[in-house]
């Protein structure tokens, strides 16, 4: 019986650097490629000030993800890439395709599908340490400018935006005071010996509108059990993210999707895979890597099964 026709070889869910780069590496291997985007190419680059650890001289997010932008144009007007506007829901594996249900009913099928949705932000309401009014909205830490931040600034949670935050403001001398939860001391560890950041360990924090005047209360239980409350006039988010799984992958217990558990026509790249591999650098390599593997194994296996 003869395979059925695919709309496309590789195709790719997400335009972030993870995205982009199997764009690249699929064409590369004249591979027919289709990307599939629901907002600007770059995804969650726009958002970061300063780069210090990706290679290539980039300074800001912006700069990085216009030159993935301009990728993916090259790639179109070679014919080597087909981009999509749309939001995918569901993602299937059999044995000889791979399907992706969108929002709006469409159905698209692949050879495979290299998935590199991300992550998107987590809100105080989905931290268990956290509790706060229903209608409480911090805002997050990496739209912060510096004229805003005045007072006592408390930030919930030590995720590695704050990193991101500091380098972007190095002359800014405003002191930070970091809720830290335990799950969060690895992150933390990477900026407690800048003077500006105060870490405040904590296993739970309760947040409240003060009776009178402006701004918040913070109270802390410490991880000792001692309780202290602070006066914050302002309360910044930086929780975190949670994956973006699609439906019909295989998440672990915190949502993420570990790439060696699909189905061997659903690859996974970037931040989807771990909580520990979000960097730009490792997610670019993911992609790439991700369309290596398929067109080895189906290079090796003279077109054949794949897994």
């Amino acid at each position: 019986m003869n395979a059925p026709s695919c709309d496309t070889d590789v195709l790719v869910v997400g335009a972030g650097p993870a995205g982009v780069a199997a764009a690249v590496m699929a064409a590369s291997l004249s591979l027919r490629t289709m990307v599939l985007e629901t907002g600007p190419v770059g995804g969650k680059l726009h958002r970061i000030g300063a780069l210090g650890n990706v290679p290539g001289n980039w300074t800001t997010g912006p700069q990085l993800a216009e030159a993935l932008a301009t990728d993916l144009q090259r790639l179109q007007k070679a014919g080597q890439c087909a981009v999509e506007q749309g939001r995918a829901v569901k993602a299937h594996g059999y044995d000889d395709r791979a399907e992706l249900l969108l929002d709006d009913g469409r159905v698209l099928t692949a050879k495979t599908i290299v998935v590199a949705t991300g992550v998107t932000d987590l809100t105080p309401s989905d931290a268990e340490w956290v509790t706060a009014p229903s209608k409480f909205s911090a805002p997050p830490l990496w739209r912060a400018t510096p004229l805003g931040l005045t007072g006592r600034t408390y930030v919930l949670g030590a995720d590695r935006p704050l990193g991101t935050w500091l380098r972007a403001h190095p002359n800014v001398t405003i002191t930070l005071h970091v809720l830290c939860p335990p799950t969060d001391r690895y992150k933390a560890a990477e900026v407690e010996d800048d003077s500006r950041v105060r870490i405040v360990p904590v296993s739970h924090v309760t947040i409240t509108k003060p009776m009178y005047g402006d701004g918040w209360t913070v109270d802390v239980n410490g991880e000792d059990g001692a309780r202290t409350v602070y006066a914050a006039t302002s309360v910044l988010n930086n929780l975190g993210n949670k994956p973006a799984a699609l439906a019909g992958l295989v998440s672990d217990k915190d949502g993420y999707c570990p790439p060696a558990q699909q189905h061997g026509r659903i690859r996974i790249a970037g931040d989807l895979r771990s909580a520990r591999y979000q960097r730009i650098a490792t997610a670019q390599g993911s992609g790439a890597e991700a369309v290596l593997a398929y067109y080895y194994d189906t290079t090796l296996s003279g077109g054949g099964r794949i897994w």
